[in-house]
């Protein structure tokens, strides 16, 4: 959590100028949020005193250019009296906390019956813990500042819901043996990283399978592809290594993603060989 110049907690994120759909949430939240302390006779730095911010901080959050933290609801709720009226506002909090095209991205996770995923030099984002997101997102350069690092964490946990959605997608991703043997964060982090695929892998509806280096070459040696299907016949997808990096939805576009996919996965080591492959990755440390 962020501190301010002051000493206080920073309530929360800056909102992406980019960003209409959230700058209209967090505007009216943040209207919400003053008319109820005014209403309670405070003025804006008794009322940050009270629940622990700065006053420029809570003025920013009132202006709609701050995201708060769930808590800061909470804290407001209590100070204000305001009966669980304002704690309740984290349901709307919850459309903006993220960044947009991570919120994009896990609504079409949402809908997707079908996920299929073939990943180069890292681990896809939905099977990733905690401790190796954050090992990659502080590795970044130009440095993300804490607050934006803590943001994308959490974010990035926030789609792993989906392995808790009934009825279950069908998930499907495909690895290179050298994502794998790097030990990102650490050896502890790495291992930890390695018995969470195992895990995940032991689920009826996740495939995963490895590529070994050995391959002289493979349909994927244009780079990464990620292909999403839904209920009504429709699906979105991309590679690093087609039609310039886009999305793409067209149905022709998508069967040649599709085909590539498909010989990935012919060319990998099978789900249970993939299994055995982690397990010896495991006893060598």
């Amino acid at each position: 959590m962020g501190v301010d110049s002051d000493g206080t907690e920073e309530p929360g994120w800056d909102i992406d100028p980019e960003d209409e759909q959230g700058a209209a949430v967090l505007s009216a939240l943040g209207r919400q949020l003053r008319a109820w302390r005014e209403s309670a006779g405070m003025r804006a730095a008794d009322f940050g005193t009270a629940i622990g911010y700065g006053e420029d901080q809570v003025r920013k959050v009132e202006a709609g250019k701050r995201i708060p933290r769930p808590e800061y609801l909470d804290r407001a709720d209590e100070v204000l009296g305001a009966g669980g009226k304002i704690a309740a506002m984290k349901g709307d909090l919850e459309q903006v906390r993220y960044p947009k095209k991570v919120r994009d991205l896990a609504k079409l996770e949402g809908r997707a019956v079908e996920i299929g995923v073939y990943s180069t030099h890292a681990i896809h984002g939905l099977l990733q813990t905690p401790e190796h997101a954050r090992a990659l997102f502080e590795m970044r350069q130009p440095t993300y500042p804490q607050d934006e690092v803590e943001r994308y964490i959490a974010a990035r946990l926030a789609r792993q819901s989906i392995f808790d959605r009934a009825p279950a997608p069908a998930l499907s991703f495909v690895h290179e043996a050298s994502a794998l043997r790097r030990p990102i964060g650490g050896t502890m982090v790495w291992r930890r990283q390695l018995e969470r695929l195992l895990e995940v892998a032991a689920l009826r509806n996740v495939s995963i399978q490895v590529m070994p280096n050995d391959r002289e070459a493979h349909a994927g040696m244009d780079g990464g592809i990620e292909i999403l299907k839904f209920d009504d016949g429709t699906g979105v997808g991309r590679s690093e290594g087609a039609f310039n990096g886009r999305a793409v939805s067209d149905p022709k576009q998508l069967r040649i993603l599709e085909l590539r996919y498909g010989i990935i996965r012919a060319e990998a080591l099978t789900p249970r060989e993939s299994r055995d492959f982690i397990k010896e990755l495991l006893g060598e440390t």
